[in-house]
């Protein structure tokens, strides 16, 4: 029998996740690679995972997809992790510059800008690994755990599931678990209840990565506090909400 191949994320806030499908002991025989987000989707797209923690912006390049695990990395207040930075207020961001890692936090901030915030800066992507290093920049889009040190070098901090929560007042969904097949009942349980264990082992998550852990900040505070991880019928609403700004924007 064939080994499942999943790609998840190799962030903080996957940490509970990747615990459960670890050492849960309830999913066998599978393979976990742990990406940042845009590759997780490329993996899923070019056959490369079976499933895949994909962010939600990336859905609409996928002609068929099926989501049947219901967890998320999802928010109903501050994230914390994935930012607007800029120098300069809302109303006086002439450049933004984009994370590479996430598909979501560059849609999502483009949305908000056309629809929440009404500005129209100019679009700048960034490479892989440049969002750690950038200095001298206007204003930044960065996701991940590099936020918690990169916050502190920009006076303007924009939480992006806070400002979409203002505007809609629905939760956000950044990334959820994706098979570009239609899954086994009994394969689909076993991967949710692994990462069900996950969810409800935070603690023991953060121990078994500690060595990983960023410096400077409650781990556990931020984990119980700012992620919610439960793909709900509120967060279903939100998704549906966002990739419906996705297909009509101009």
């Amino acid at each position: 029998m064939e080994l499942l191949k999943i790609s998840a994320v190799s962030y903080l806030n996957t940490y509970p996740f990747v615990y459960g499908l670890r050492e849960s002991g309830i999913l066998k025989d599978f393979i976990l690679d742990l990406d940042v987000p845009s590759v997780c989707a490329a993996k899923l797209a070019g056959g490369m995972a079976d499933i895949a923690l994909v962010p939600a912006g990336a859905l609409p390049q996928f002609k068929d997809y099926y989501i049947q695990i219901p967890y998320c990395i999802g928010a109903v207040g501050e994230v914390k992790t994935v930012l607007l930075l800029s120098r300069v207020p809302l109303d006086g961001i002439r450049e933004v510059h984009l994370d590479f890692d996430s598909r979501t936090s560059v849609e999502l901030v483009k949305v908000l800008a056309m629809h929440h915030w009404k500005i129209t800066p100019r679009w700048t992507g960034l490479n892989a690994g440049e969002a750690e290093n950038a200095k001298g920049l206007e204003s930044l889009v960065a996701i991940g755990d590099k936020t918690f040190k990169l916050r502190r070098n920009y006076p303007f901090v924009y939480d992006l599931a806070k400002e979409w929560i203002d505007f809609t007042g629905l939760p956000f969904v950044f990334a959820l678990w994706v098979s570009a097949r239609e899954l086994p009942a009994a394969l689909a349980k076993d991967v949710s209840d692994a990462l069900a264990f996950g969810v409800s082992h935070i603690r023991e998550s953060l121990d078994y990565f500690r060595d990983q852990l960023p410096a400077g900040i409650d781990c556990l505070e931020y984990l119980e506090k700012n992620i919610s991880f439960e793909l709900d019928a509120d967060k279903r609403r939100g998704l549906e909400l966002f990739l419906n700004y996705l297909g009509n924007r101009p």
